[in-house]
C-alpha cells in the first residue's frame, strides 16, 4: 500500500492550499480528487466561466424548497483541481470583520479577526502591494479589472447618487459601499487555488496528485483515521496515512464522506445500514447559504453582454483578444461590480451584498435570454434558515441529498425583501435610468405579499454553502478551533463547512484562509 504523511481528500480552494504548504514543509502529501486538473482554456478564460457545467462541475440540484414555492434549487460545486475557485466569478471577499469577532464569541478561539488576517495576507499577492490589509507576495492573485463594461461602471455611480459611499477596497478598514470587485485573476486569466498552491509544486517528490479518483470512506481503526479507500472506475485502492487525513471536499461532499465513514447523526446511518462509528448529529446539519434574488432589466443599449448578432460579433472579436492578449471582454468575471449595505435596523454589520452583472440572467445563466440588459443580486448575507445534507445512499459517487431550507425563517424574508427595493432604486438612479432600462419582472415593489411571492417563484443560492462540519468549542461541534474532528484521532476538516456562521461575502477567500490555517495546524501536530 502507498503510505504518506498526510492525505488530503479534495483539491479545491481550501485542500489545494493545505496540499501545498504542507508539502513545503516537507511532508510526503497525496492530493485525491475526484474531477479533472483543470488545466483547459475554458477554465482559464474567465469570460468562458457561464459554459463550465461538465466535468468541472458537479451540477448538484436541492430537493423541493417549500420557502421556494416548491422549486427544486440548482447548486453548481466545482469538480477537480481548484474547486470551486475553477468555475466561480473570481470574486474576491474575505467576508466582514465582524464575522470572525462573532465566530470568536461563539467559542472558536483564535478565530477573530486579528487572528485570521495573517492568514489571508499569507495566502494573496495583491496587484495593489502590500499594507496593513494586503500583501504582494503570497501565491494567490487578486487583481483589478481593467476592462470592466461600462455598465458596471454606470452602476457605482448609480449607487454614488443615492448617497451610497464608493468602496475602492471591500477588504479593506471598512465593508460597507459600493465598487468594483477585485478579482482571482492574473495576466487576464483565472487564477484558481490549483494555479496558486499545486500546479506550482506538480513533480515535486513531495506532493503525489491523483486525480479522477472518488473517495468511498475513511479507514479507522481504534479511533483513528489510517487511512483513505477510493474507487477509480469498479476497482478501490487503500493509501495509508501515517500522520494525519485532511478532508477538504467541501460543504456537501465533506459530510457525505464522514458519514459512508460511520461519523454522523446515528439513526440516519443506520437507515443506510453504515456502521455508526461515532454519533455525530452536527455531521450535515446547520447548513447555511446566502439566498439571491436576481432583478433583471432589459435595454435597447448594445453596451451590455447581449444575445444579439452585434453582441455575438462584439464576443468573437473578445475571444480572439484575449487568446492573442490575454485582455479585453473575455476577463470579465460577469459580477464586475457590487457592494455591501445595511438595510435592517438591527444589523451589526452589512446584511446585504449586491452582484452586479452587465448582462440578463435567468435560471443561473442556463436559460438563454434574446437581447442585451443588466441583472442585479441581492443576497441575504447572514441568514438564519437551516438546512442539512444527507445521504442518498452508500456510493460516494452519489449526489448527496440537499435542503437548504430557503426562507424558512421570516426575518430571511424581510431583510431580501428591503434588499431587493433597494436594488430597484439604485437602477432607478440616474446613471443606469439613462438606459431606459424596462423591468423584466413589473409589480408593485411597495406590496409586501406581491415582492414575497415574486422571491419565492424566483430566488435561489448565490453559491455559498457552509456550516455542514461546524467547528467549536463545544463537544458537539464536528471539530474544535484546531480544525481537529472531535471523537476520531488523525482527522481534519479544512473547507467552508466548517464555518459555524456563514460569512458576510464571497466564501472563496475564506477557503483559502481555512487552508492556510490549517496546514499550520496539522504542521504543528505531527511536530509534536
Amino acid at each position: 500500500m502507498d503510505e504518506f504523511d498526510v492525505i488530503v481528500v479534495g483539491g479545491g480552494s481550501a485542500g489545494s492550499a493545505v496540499s501545498g504548504r504542507l508539502a513545503d514543509a516537507g511532508k510526503r502529501v497525496c492530493l485525491l480528487e475526484a474531477g479533472p486538473r483543470n488545466d483547459t482554456i475554458l477554465v482559464k478564460t474567465p469570460g468562458f466561466m457561464p459554459f463550465l457545467r461538465d466535468a468541472s462541475n458537479y451540477r448538484f440540484e436541492t430537493v423541493p424548497q417549500k420557502g421556494l414555492n416548491g422549486r427544486i434549487g440548482y447548486q453548481p460545486r466545482g469538480r477537480g483541481l481548484g474547486g470551486s475557485s475553477a468555475i466561480n466569478a473570481m470574486v474576491y471577499i474575505r467576508g466582514n470583520a465582524w464575522d470572525y469577532d462573532n465566530w470568536a464569541a461563539l467559542g472558536c478561539t483564535g478565530w477573530g479577526y486579528e487572528d485570521v488576517l495573517p492568514y489571508f495576507k499569507r495566502a494573496e499577492h495583491n496587484v495593489r502591494g502590500a499594507d496593513d490589509y494586503h500583501s504582494a507576495s503570497g501565491p494567490l492573485w487578486v487583481s483589478d479589472q481593467k476592462w470592466p463594461n461600462p455598465g458596471s461602471l454606470a452602476f457605482v455611480e448609480a449607487a454614488a447618487q443615492l448617497q451610497l459611499p464608493r468602496n475602492a477596497d471591500f477588504n479593506g478598514a471598512r465593508q460597507d459601499g459600493f465598487g468594483l470587485y477585485q478579482v482571482t485573476q492574473r495576466n487576464g486569466e483565472r487564477w484558481s487555488a490549483a494555479r496558486a498552491y499545486v500546479e506550482p509544486r506538480r513533480g515535486s517528490k513531495n506532493l503525489d496528485v491523483r486525480i479522477g479518483v472518488s473517495v468511498q470512506r475513511f479507514e479507522i481503526a481504534d479511533g483513528r483515521v489510517t487511512g483513505v479507500t477510493y474507487s477509480v472506475g469498479n476497482k478501490e485502492r487503500t493509501v495509508k496515512a501515517r500522520g494525519a487525513v485532511v478532508l477538504s471536499a467541501g460543504a456537501f461532499n465533506s459530510p457525505q464522506i464522514l458519514m459512508l465513514s460511520g461519523i454522523g447523526p446515528a439513526a440516519h446511518l443506520k437507515d443506510h445500514g453504515i456502521e455508526v462509528v461515532v454519533d455525530k448529529p452536527a455531521v450535515g446539519a446547520d447548513l447555511q447559504d446566502h439566498i439571491d434574488y436576481v432583478s433583471s432589466w432589459e435595454t435597447q443599449s448594445k453596451d451590455f453582454i447581449g444575445d444579439s448578432i452585434a453582441g455575438t460579433v462584439r464576443m468573437a472579436k473578445a475571444i480572439i483578444e484575449h487568446r492573442r492578449k490575454r485582455t479585453g471582454a473575455m476577463t470579465t468575471p460577469y459580477a464586475e461590480a457590487g457592494g455591501f449595505w445595511t438595510v435592517m435596523p438591527d444589523a451589526p454589520a452589512p446584511d446585504i451584498q449586491w452582484h452586479f452583472v452587465p448582462a440578463m440572467l435567468e435560471d443561473h445563466g442556463r436559460t438563454r435570454v434574446k437581447g442585451h440588459g443588466f441583472s442585479l443580486h441581492a443576497c441575504v448575507l447572514r441568514p438564519e434558515s437551516r438546512g442539512t445534507v444527507r445521504l442518498n445512499g452508500r456510493d460516494s459517487r452519489m449526489a448527496p441529498r440537499i435542503d437548504p431550507n430557503f426562507l424558512d425563517d421570516e426575518r430571511d424574508i424581510a431583510t431580501l425583501r428591503e434588499g431587493v427595493r433597494l436594488s430597484h432604486r439604485i437602477a432607478s438612479s440616474p446613471s443606469l435610468a439613462k438606459y431606459e432600462p424596462q423591468d423584466r419582472y413589473p409589480i408593485d415593489l411597495d406590496d409586501d405579499p406581491q415582492l414575497d411571492e415574486l422571491i419565492r417563484n424566483r430566488a435561489d443560492t448565490v453559491y455559498h454553502p457552509v456550516g455542514t462540519c461546524r467547528m467549536g468549542a463545544d463537544e458537539e461541534a464536528v471539530v474544535d478551533p484546531t480544525l481537529k474532528a472531535r471523537g476520531i484521532e488523525g482527522l481534519y476538516i479544512a473547507d467552508a463547512s466548517i464555518m459555524p456562521r456563514l460569512v458576510s461575502g464571497n466564501t472563496n477567500a475564506p477557503s483559502i484562509m481555512i487552508g492556510e490555517r490549517c496546514a499550520d495546524f496539522v504542521r504543528s501536530a505531527l511536530a509534536g
